[in-house]
């Protein structure tokens, strides 16, 4: 494969989650070395590792559980990003941890991905962390889902029992706003269904693991409709072979752009049409969401980092007022008409807590509005008032300009993951 069709191969960001020990780092393990994406002296590595603990066979889990800590428990704790590639497709993998308290790094894990596999332990069935981890995937905008339903191995490759966790999903998931749902039995320990078809489970005519991550569209993941690019940086390099070069840096939010079009410079509101698209290889006929490029402007006007570029008849909401689902991530609670700093594409902002109007019971999906603490790990809707307007759309339409971070100004901590509802 040449170099060039390499780096145009399409890119997908994948996260797992899933209940304590329900085998996330092994699938992932198990992913790499039947894909063959992991070297002689890699596996060379965890075979004498495995030996060493006494495990009866290489435990595949040591490939992405990294921490000193996260072998001595056989745990994950923080999320570990793999990379690996196949001649379909090349894949970011964020193994994020199964334990309750960790809830905050798979919402972190999870925030750039295109799909989230979520692991079912087929011996216990839907769990509280199941619900948890399907909701906040569905909040999260993920477009796919596939639930795979692991260690069919310890349940004698039942038909019955996969059946029964899938009903049970599918009961769940309606409640839920999932585009894209899929099921698979494999077992990650054995192999069946993850990259090689099962002879185990030959009542499955589905597809395997791989082949679904290889093949599920995602080019309609981005929203091509609105045009949205947040300004990062204003490239004016003064030198001698371009002495006048005013360009715009930053990463295409939506929408598609081309020389030539009209467009509006927000909050400004001053009108231009862009001059070329720029990029290290060359000027681009076109770019699209999420192409980072430097756009340059026919006019003369005042652009600077934290301005959008956008499409004069299409454009973002411009408010102070913000309605927001809020992950918290902070070991110290939401201050109620606390002030934080926030963090909005790449416009930086204060801001007040107005209300907590109420949080989430994750298992049930009742809303809780008797009890306004937010704590670590709780997720809830609250209301926001900012010192300036921000340029956003709904989160449902747009995942880049509809969400948010807040930040203790104290510590400079990032407190809570905002969805713009």
């Amino acid at each position: 494969m040449d170099r060039n069709s390499y780096l145009d191969m399409e890119l997908l960001r994948f996260s797992t989650a899933g209940s304590v020990d329900d085998g996330k780092s092994t699938l992932i393990g198990r992913l790499l070395y039947d894909s063959k994406s992991i070297f002689a002296d890699q596996y060379q590595a965890i075979e004498e590792s495995s030996k060493r603990k006494g495990d009866e066979t290489v435990n595949l889990a040591l490939l992405t559980d990294g921490l000193r800590a996260e072998r001595e428990q056989g745990i994950t704790i923080d999320v570990a990003y793999r990379y690996f590639a196949t001649p379909k497709r090349k894949f970011i993998i964020a193994d994020t941890p199964g334990h309750i308290q960790y809830t905050r790094n798979m919402v972190t894990g999870s925030s750039t991905s295109n799909l989230s596999i979520i692991l079912v332990d087929a011996r216990h069935g839907v769990v509280e962390q199941t619900c948890r981890h399907t909701f906040i995937s569905s909040l999260l905008g993920i477009p796919h889902v596939v639930f795979c339903i692991n260690k069919m191995d310890l349940v004698d490759y039942s038909e019955e029992v996969y059946e029964k966790i899938k009903s049970d999903l599918e009961a769940f998931c309606s409640k839920l706003d999932v585009k894209d749902i899929q099921f698979v039995p494999l077992s990650a320990l054995k192999g069946d269904n993850v990259v090689n078809k099962s002879e185990n489970m030959d009542w499955y005519q589905g597809a395997t693991l791989m082949y679904l991550l290889e093949n599920i569209h995602i080019g309609s993941d981005y929203n091509h409709i609105d045009c949205r690019f947040p300004v990062q940086y204003v490239v004016r390099p003064q030198s001698e072979k371009y002495p006048d070069y005013r360009g715009y840096a930053g990463r295409i939010a939506g929408g598609v752009f081309k020389p030539g079009d009209e467009v509006a410079v927000l909050p400004s509101g001053f009108t231009s049409k862009i001059k070329s698209i720029d990029t290290m290889d060359g000027e681009l006929d076109e770019a699209f969401a999420p192409m980072s490029v430097t756009l340059t402007l026919e006019d003369d006007i005042d652009v600077s980092r934290g301005d959008m570029i956008v499409r004069e008849n299409n454009q973002p909401n411009a408010e102070q007022d913000l309605d927001v689902m809020i992950c918290w991530l902070n070991d110290k609670k939401m201050t109620p008409r606390g002030k934080y700093a926030v963090k909005h594409t790449s416009n930086d902002v204060r801001c007040i807590v107005n209300e907590v109007k109420y949080k989430v019971n994750i298992n049930n999906l009742h809303r809780i509005e008797d009890d306004k603490d937010v704590n670590m790990n709780d997720i809830a809707r609250i209301s926001l008032r900012t010192t300036k307007p921000l340029l956003f759309d709904k989160y449902t339409r747009n995942r880049t300009t509809g969400s948010l971070i807040l930040i203790d100004e104290a510590t400079n901590e990032t407190v809570g993951a905002g969805m713009i509802i």
